[in-house]
């Protein structure tokens, strides 16, 4: 590890692995199974005082101008540019993608801090007509106060940024609890972040530490998970992660009557029309099956491929998959790298297993393609392609399985593939290749995609900041990023001043 990344992971909970103890997660490089470095979980206790100190500051950060919060944002987004290089080694170090991707996670933190910025200037309320005379009504948004997020090990660092950088320009504080799997992605931006919070001249709260704007507790779901969330003090919980994890905190937060972000899992397909552009169709599928190891949330899990044309995107598919060289992540060459960990390796062969005995044919990687590399360091797993039997829909490929398999399915005609594509669960990103403005039409109709992102002539996995990014069913209904994606970080407050003398009713009620 290099003096750069040693010193952007410096902190207080982290230590050397022959230091570990019992109470220290072990960081490993999924690339060679080796450990990183060890780091402290903290307990219930630090985690009441780290929200009680976000609170702290929170009474007075509220009360800095949006536009000043916007800069303060604005540096910290200044200082990712100059560490974008060591923070996407790291995430690749941890987390296994490649470094193309990320470096390009670390970009979408940036991306994200320019958008606060410029939103810092634009959280704008409506003016409303008043049916009393002399009466004026206006709708304003007030910060809300501190917010909970949980992110998962897949996009380390840009789930964290898409909240918290909104949230800070709203006038909130955050509390962040990342994934046990990547706790040194998580102390390396919160470095960063406090670095600039250390530095700016712009927020002196008389009480707190401004640091405490950026809050961060790493631990269990017993020590930290269970008591954040069923947290009053926390009136927004942003969580990011399984179905399983959401629909706990969906109900733990629920019934405290607090509020919920939740962007869970996805179970996107591409439908290939006979009029595709198939060149187009084999590289969005390609990035969308193999990116990230199949482990995006957006990754493009089922191919639903019109019959006149389901031969051919299969055999080129086939020649690409040979093609796709798996191997290190840092390693300039390499397009597929490892799975997070052990269970991840064997959750795919266990799905890989389903899959056989519903009648589906392997056509590459399978099983054989998880053994090639068992002897070898690392989680390493070959990209596995799976026909499914005309009319049939395998129960398998009706869950999420986070691993590079990909279901294909031949379809007869437009209404038959929207029937399968809106047949699972989940409702998170969905794509159709065609040159007919009448399928794309329809596609993006109300009868069509029921997925919160709708995609024509690209594939289903990435997203720019600029829109809000999230999902239907059980994807959760939340939405980050872009778009009005900042109101959730507000309360909405209707206002109404009276500057005449009389005290009018409204409905024209007329009382004593």
């Amino acid at each position: 590890m290099t003096t750069t990344l040693t010193n952007l992971i410096n902190h207080p909970l982290v230590c050397d692995v022959s230091e570990a103890t019992d109470d220290h997660i072990i960081s490993y490089n999924p690339a060679t199974g080796e450990p990183i470095a060890a780091v402290r979980r903290q307990t219930t206790e630090e985690y009441n005082e780290q929200v009680a100190r976000c609170q702290a500051v929170f009474k007075e950060w509220r009360m800095l101008p949006p536009p000043k919060r916007g800069e303060i944002v604005r540096r910290i987004g200044n200082s990712f540019r100059e560490h974008e290089l060591q923070l996407g080694e790291l995430v690749t170090m941890e987390c296994g993608k490649i470094l193309p991707e990320g470096v390009g996670e670390v970009v979408e933190c940036i991306d994200i801090a320019d958008f606060a910025v410029g939103l810092s200037r634009q959280l704008y309320g409506l003016t409303i007509a008043s049916e009393r005379p002399r009466h004026a009504m206006m709708e304003q948004w007030q910060p809300l106060g501190t917010v909970g997020i949980i992110s998962a090990f897949n996009f380390p660092v840009a789930v964290w940024a898409w909240n918290s950088m909104l949230a800070a320009v709203c006038g909130d504080t955050t509390i962040w609890k990342p994934s046990d799997v990547t706790p040194l992605t998580a102390i390396a931006m919160i470095n960063v972040a406090h670095g600039v919070m250390r530095d700016q001249d712009i927020f002196t709260p008389k009480c707190g530490d401004p640091c405490d704007v950026f809050g961060l507790i790493i631990g269990t779901v017993e020590e930290v998970g269970e008591p954040m969330i069923a947290d009053r003090r926390l009136p927004l919980i942003s969580a990011t992660g399984s179905c399983r994890m959401g629909r706990r905190v969906g109900e733990v937060v629920g019934g405290r009557l607090g509020r919920s972000l939740l962007e869970l899992g996805g179970n996107n397909a591409i439908i290939i029309m006979e009029d595709a552009d198939l060149d187009m169709v084999i590289r969005g599928t390609l990035f969308g099956s193999v990116g990230t190891a199949g482990q995006r949330c957006t990754s493009t899990r089922r191919l639903l491929c019109h019959e006149s044309v389901v031969d051919q995107v299969t055999q080129r598919l086939l020649k690409a998959y040979t093609q796709v060289s798996i191997g290190d992540p840092l390693d300039s060459g390499t397009l597929m790298g490892p799975l997070i960990n052990e269970a991840a390796v064997e959750n795919m062969r266990a799905s890989i297993e389903q899959a056989k005995a519903e009648g589906c044919e392997i056509l590459c990687g399978g099983i054989e393609g998880i053994d090639r590399w068992a002897d070898r360091d690392g989680h390493f797993v070959e990209p596995t392609i799976v026909k499914v039997p005309k009319g049939s829909m395998p129960e398998v490929v009706k869950e999420e399985t986070f691993a590079p398999i990909l279901y294909i399915f031949t379809i007869s005609d437009l209404d038959e593939a929207l029937e399968m594509h809106n047949n699972v669960d989940q409702g998170l990103s969905s794509a159709i290749f065609t040159n007919s403005m009448r399928n794309a039409g329809r596609f993006l109709s109300p009868e069509g995609s029921d997925c919160g992102i709708a995609n024509v002539n690209i594939g289903t996995s990435g997203a720019e900041i600029g829109g809000a990014f999230g999902g239907e069913k059980d994807t959760g209904g939340g939405r980050e990023s872009g778009s009005d994606a900042w109101k959730a970080y507000m309360r909405r407050q209707t206002c109404t001043s009276n500057w005449s003398d009389e005290m009018p009713l409204a409905q024209g009620i007329e009382f004593g």
